[in-house]
């Protein structure tokens, strides 16, 4: 089961059925995303569907919004133990080969995760490629940007796991490379519900390319 960070929740769940209630509360958010859209949810929908007291929904979350901000950090953090198991079982002769694998992984939980259509772990989307909701850009955090969190945590994956030169030169790269495959990818999902697939390689290549001549190789 996957732990919701604790800054996201009014409250912490302490027990085991407190946990399993914030997780089934989670999941049919994603699930009403999926079906209805981001305008259409609504936490009284989220409640019944988990079958959960309204009062127990709000001892968690103060609105739709922080149930919002939970899913994106939950999505965030199963895309990072993807991400960190499959660098784990395979041995890359050059750390830039992260690229591939991070987007590809991204691209299949665009496409089987429920809600990661419309939130990832970035801007609220009102639907599958679609608009983005005015002021998400901060969903993650309420200072930093969404890419700006999501570089840093994958530098910290690229200097622990893979050895990468830390410094502000591998923060700058990162967060450029990360607002580049931001940008295609949303790009590719606009142009087909399950993600152009030219345009999933043209985003490979120029991050590669990109990281490649910032950042040392090997």
């Amino acid at each position: 089961m996957t732990n919701v960070s604790g800054g996201t929740l009014r409250r912490r769940p302490a027990q085991r059925r407190s946990l399993e209630r914030v997780e089934r509360m989670l999941d049919e958010c994603a699930r009403l995303l999926d079906e209805a859209g981001y305008e259409a949810l609504t936490t009284k929908e989220v409640a019944r569907r988990a079958e959960v007291p309204i009062g127990t929904f709000y001892q968690f979350f103060p609105d739709k919004q922080g149930l919002v901000r939970a899913l994106a950090v939950r999505n965030l953090e199963a895309f990072l133990d993807r991400v960190t198991a499959r660098l784990t079982a395979v041995r890359l002769s050059d750390w830039t080969e992260m690229v591939d694998l991070a987007i590809d992984e991204f691209v299949t939980m665009k496409r089987s995760t429920p809600g990661f259509a419309v939130i990832d772990f970035g801007e609220v989307l009102l639907v599958p490629g679609g608009p983005a909701v005015k002021g998400s850009e901060r969903t993650l955090d309420t200072v930093l940007e969404n890419n700006v969190v999501v570089a840093d945590r994958l530098r910290a994956i690229t200097v622990d796991l893979l050895g990468a030169p830390a410094g502000p030169e591998l923060d700058r790269a990162l967060v450029v490379a990360v607002e580049a495959a931001d940008a295609v990818l949303k790009l590719a999902f606009r142009t087909r519900p399950e993600g152009d697939p030219e345009l999933i390689e043209e985003c490979k290549l120029l991050v590669r390319r990109y990281l490649s001549g910032h950042l040392p190789r090997g």
